[in-house]
């Protein structure tokens, strides 16, 4: 309070305030007003400093978000692209999902044809097959009437085979016919030692050099029982000419000799067995077992009849007799 007093009488003295006499010229107070001033100044000093370093700062902000609005200003371009190029790929994308849509509705309708197509191609196909089994059943029918009526037609024939190929024997067969007759047979000839021939012949009518074989004889007859009176004197006993072994059988149809030629294997086995087996008109093979006779049309009721009979059964099994054979 003394030195304020002091200061303000100076002041209305009109003298100038110094540090030292404002303490009075005691050397205490003049270091602790220097102290006072040099925390002032260094109160300044920082309040300077921290100016500036709030300016730097600020600086490195604003140039931090420049650098930060031009990176984002670049994703957002960026970004821009490709939302564009998706978009892009996006309409091209339902371009071609509605392209293959249409595809699809084209291959469905397609299909659809296809299979309404196939429906009645196999309907188509059914149809032709029931003609076709008509038409086979029809074919077997007239086969079978043209081979009945073809047989008819050579009921009075017999064919001889076995007659040696020479030309002496092919300029008279008529002759050689009636030798074998009264040969073989004597009793079954008329009065007068003849039977009645229409006429007698080769075939086939051009020999085949390749065959060793001699051609058959066909003879027609005049009589039909004439002609049966011999084949069954031919069933009985072995014809000859001259001490040469022949046959006689009936004049059949091509097809009715190929049925029956097809019997031969089964033929062959059922006369080693015993069973007595005959062929039959046109081609049915008949045998006598277990005290009855039993007859068969067609090779498939034979073999099925074979495999329930125990005696019979494996004995007659084609394939595997061909198949030992070979």
């Amino acid at each position: 309070m003394a030195h304020m007093a002091q200061n303000q009488a100076s002041r209305k003295k009109g003298k100038k305030v110094t540090i030292e006499n404002f303490y009075g010229g005691s050397t205490q107070g003049k270091e602790e007003n220097e102290e006072e001033i040099q925390k002032k100044s260094e109160h300044a000093s920082q309040n300077g400093n921290c100016q500036q370093a709030l300016e730097d700062l600020k600086l490195e902000l604003t140039q931090k978000m420049e650098t930060w609005k031009e990176k984002w200003e670049k994703e957002i371009s960026s970004l821009t692209d490709k939302t564009a190029q998706l978009e892009k790929e996006l309409k091209a994308s339902n371009r071609r999902a509605d392209k293959a849509e249409k595809q699809n509705q084209s291959l469905t309708t397609r299909i659809k044809q296809l299979k309404e197509s196939e429906i009645i191609k196999q309907q188509e196909s059914i149809k032709q097959t029931q003609k076709i089994n008509e038409l086979g059943e029809n074919i077997k029918y007239l086969t079978e009437k043209v081979t009945n009526l073809e047989n008819r037609g050579r009921r009075d024939n017999l064919r001889i085979i076995g007659l040696p190929e020479k030309p002496e024997i092919n300029n008279k067969l008529d002759i050689i016919l009636q030798e074998i007759i009264k040969e073989n047979c004597p009793h079954v000839l008329e009065q007068g030692g003849k039977i009645e021939i229409e006429r007698v012949q080769r075939t086939p009518s051009i020999l085949n050099p390749q065959k060793t074989t001699s051609r058959n004889v066909i003879a027609k007859f005049k009589s039909f029982q004439e002609k049966e009176k011999i084949l069954q004197e031919a069933k009985k006993r072995s014809f000859r000419y001259k001490g040469a072994p022949i046959r006689i059988t009936h004049d059949l149809a091509a097809n009715t000799l190929r049925n029956r030629k097809a019997w031969n294997t089964i033929f062959r086995k059922a006369r080693e067995l015993g069973l007595q087996p005959r062929i039959n008109y046109p081609a049915k093979l008949t045998i006598y077992f277990q005290g009855k006779v039993w007859a068969f049309k067609k090779i498939e009721d034979f073999q099925a009849f074979a495999k329930k009979r125990p005696e019979l059964c494996g004995k007659f099994d084609i394939q595997a007799q061909k198949a030992r054979a070979t």
